[in-house]
């Protein structure tokens, strides 16, 4: 179980790397939830979501030179090819042959290799530990002829979930957003894997106990949410057209921690999340994706489990063209 140690020596690794983000509020959208809102803008990171922080903490505590593989719709995929370049290693990252070319390049972008494969982020991860397992294969043999440097060569696989580290980097932005505003009642958190849900509720256990975490997923995407009501790690349907959100099984660390801290977890539906993107642009000046606004849509669609003065987490800005057309 992670502790707010961790928390803290990851904030101290990445303060040369990444500055705080804003946590805002706006009548307009205040007027419209009927409460106090504070709008956390993790979608102001320079890969435009908040999994940035998570991946620099990974690599950048890790002594390893060898590759990186790893697989994602979107946005870890971005984050572990930004990290990557920080610690100089190679990066290949396995995505569906469905994820937004734009979202394809901007991986490329960073230096890292795509692999396309698959339609889902099931097939995505047998290819991901598939390539891991060949890359290790060629640096052992690699290793046996030159004998030495065994270990720091060999190939990591990097979880989007059963992450420790991913979890202590995610958690210093709720850390941030309780020094910036203590006395919340409430913190709506999106869940894709999960990690971000944990780390909320790792930093408010420790400095706001007071404070409720409530995660939110799509009723097209309800692993993580049907997991933690039954208090085990299932396999569910994937169907959500919110990339941050397309996961179909629970992830084993995070649930550990949301269900031992988490207060509530709701569903909205596809169509909520793009009203509330609607919310963000016309009324915050916000570009949110389809994750970066399930927080906002759970404050609308579950008001009574709401308090008067709610954090929202926009944990991303990276909107396919599809999404902004909607």
């Amino acid at each position: 179980m992670l502790t707010m140690t961790d928390v803290l020596r990851a904030r101290r690794l990445l303060a040369p790397h990444l500055p705080p983000t804003p946590a805002w509020s706006y009548p307009l959208l205040d007027e419209a939830a009927g409460r106090s809102l504070v709008v956390k803008h993790e979608n102001a990171q320079p890969t435009g979501a908040f999994k940035v922080r998570g991946a620099l903490n990974l690599l950048l505590a890790d002594r390893g030179t060898g590759p990186i593989v790893t697989y994602s719709t979107g946005n870890h995929a971005r984050a572990i090819a930004y990290a990557a370049r920080a610690a100089r290693r190679a990066a290949t990252i396995v995505m569906p042959v469905t994820a937004a070319e734009l979202k394809v390049r901007a991986v490329q972008a960073l230096g890292a290799t795509v692999d396309l494969f698959g339609d889902t982020m099931g097939e995505a991860e047998a290819r991901a530990q598939e390539l891991a397992g060949e890359q290790r294969e060629r640096s052992e043999r690699s290793e046996q002829r030159e004998q030495r440097g065994q270990r720091e060569r060999r190939a990591r696989l990097v979880s989007p979930g059963d992450e420790p580290a991913l979890v202590a980097g995610v958690a210093t932005a709720y850390l941030e957003l309780f020094e910036q505003h203590p006395g919340l009642d409430t913190v709506v958190v999106p869940v894709g894997s999960g990690t971000g849900a944990a780390a909320a509720c790792i930093v408010a256990n420790a400095v706001s106990p007071s404070t409720k975490i409530i995660a939110v997923q799509s009723d097209k995407a309800p692993a993580a949410h049907d997991s933690w009501h039954r208090r085990t790690c299932l396999h569910r349907p994937n169907t959500t057209r919110v990339d941050g959100l397309a996961t179909g099984r629970g992830f084993a660390g995070p649930q550990e921690i949301l269900r031992r801290y988490l207060h509530d977890f709701v569903l909205v539906s596809d169509d909520d999340i793009d009203d509330a993107r609607r919310l963000l642009a016309r009324r915050a000046h916000t570009q949110a994706e389809g994750a970066g606004a399930a927080a906002l849509a759970a404050v609308h669609r579950h008001p009574g489990l709401m308090g008067t003065r709610v954090g929202v987490i926009v944990t991303g800005g990276n909107a396919t063209e599809e999404e902004l057309g909607r």
